[in-house]
């Protein structure tokens, strides 16, 4: 294995407890208005476990903040982004949960063409152009030096995923589901597309295309990086509404995507949900026995609709092996930019996380088999019979 490599040697997994942050930490929902997060709390009758109580009036008492910083950003900033052209058509990293689409992002993150949001400006979405300047400084010690999942860093300044963004603005997203785990998953047909109303599919493309206008222009017209695994089962959708967009796909070995996405849903609901979560049937291993069969349902699909060129395919494991030469060879087949003037800055953070391990886990013989049963069109299409 290169010395680069960040991802290396592993270390036990061990089992979170309920509620691993106090209930004064941030979750996604924080950065919500006031009445998008009231329908979503009355649209589960107010349900709430006692040891979450404290986190539903946080937010009921912090969330009108966000409706007024709302409306000084729009007074502020309106005109700007109602005028604001996206003339860069945006590359998007996409991939299953856990494939390491974040190991690639925070490599890009540091190339200074792409603008790319970060944790503040996905959690604070509705303000961040007025409030950026000051707010993510006030809370910098409520923010977990680590994710719940995989012990990434973490920081209001990191690279992040633009779909918590969307949640955040209450786009029709299959995230609303970590709020009310034990209930049936919302807006799954945003994973492949299919049967997407068209009401909710102007929703989502009217708030992604903001997003994207404020990342313009906070960045001052940069090419915009987006990093999000549902994006995978959405890349038409999303070809048609930026022409010219650009796909970078990674993929991993099955079973470590499974039993990574098992904690990553395990670590979310347990630090994001509203009632304690259970596992009614091994409903959540179906859920994630799901999610990938409908999201490469789509992929596969739509990727037909696109350019040769348009659509980059790497491996997980080629990444960690030899990250300097995928991503000059992402740079090189993508004509994204010369690779050359970003590559000190990645040597750079490949040696200073070369400590990091990633973890282990372990499958049964007979979840082994189910697992290459159900994804066996993800084994034989990407090469991991």
């Amino acid at each position: 294995m290169n010395s680069n490599v960040t991802p290396s040697a592993a270390k036990p997994e061990t089992k979170r407890p309920f509620n691993p942050y106090p209930f004064w930490s941030p979750r996604f929902w924080h950065g919500m208005r006031f009445g998008d997060w009231m329908k979503l709390w009355a649209g589960h009758q107010f349900r709430t476990h006692p040891l979450r109580f404290g986190m539903a009036l946080i937010l009921t008492g912090y969330t009108p903040v966000n409706t007024v910083l709302g409306w000084l950003q729009s007074l502020r900033y309106g005109r700007k982004l109602a005028e604001t052209k996206i003339t860069k058509p945006p590359v998007f990293i996409v991939g299953h949960w856990r494939s390491g689409t974040t190991f690639l992002h925070e490599l890009m993150f540091l190339d200074d063409r792409f603008g790319s949001p970060s944790t503040y400006q996905c959690f604070a979405p509705h303000h961040f152009l007025v409030s950026e300047w000051i707010l993510p400084k006030i809370f910098a010690y409520i923010l977990p030096k680590q994710r719940p999942m995989d012990n990434m860093e973490m920081g209001w300044d990191r690279p992040q995923e633009d779909e918590f963004a969307l949640l955040t603005m209450a786009a029709p997203t299959p995230y609303f589901r970590m709020a009310f785990p034990n209930d049936p998953p919302p807006y799954d047909e945003f994973l492949d597309m299919d049967g997407v109303a068209p009401a909710d599919l102007a929703r989502f493309e009217q708030l992604l295309t903001h997003f994207v206008k404020m990342l313009t222009l906070r960045t001052g017209g940069k090419q915009i990086l987006l990093k999000s695994p549902p994006h995978t089962g959405r890349i038409g959708v999303l070809a048609k509404m930026f022409p010219g967009a650009k796909f970078i796909h990674i993929t991993r070995n099955p079973y470590s995507l499974f039993s990574s996405t098992e904690r990553l849903w395990d670590a979310l609901d347990e630090a994001q949900g509203f009632y304690y979560p259970k596992d009614h049937n091994g409903s959540r291993r179906e859920y994630v026995f799901h999610c990938l069969e409908r999201m490469y349902h789509g992929f596969e699909k739509q990727r037909q609709q696109l350019a040769p060129g348009q659509v980059h395919d790497l491996k997980y494991e080629s990444l960690v092996a030899n990250p300097l030469g995928e991503l000059e060879r992402i740079y090189q087949q993508l004509e994204i930019g010369d690779f050359e003037t970003v590559r000190p800055r990645v040597q750079e953070l490949l040696a200073a996380r070369k400590d990091y391990r990633t973890n282990v886990h372990q499958l049964d013989d007979e979840l082994k088999a189910t697992i290459r049963r159900r994804w066996s069109a993800y084994f034989e299409r990407y090469g991991y019979d």
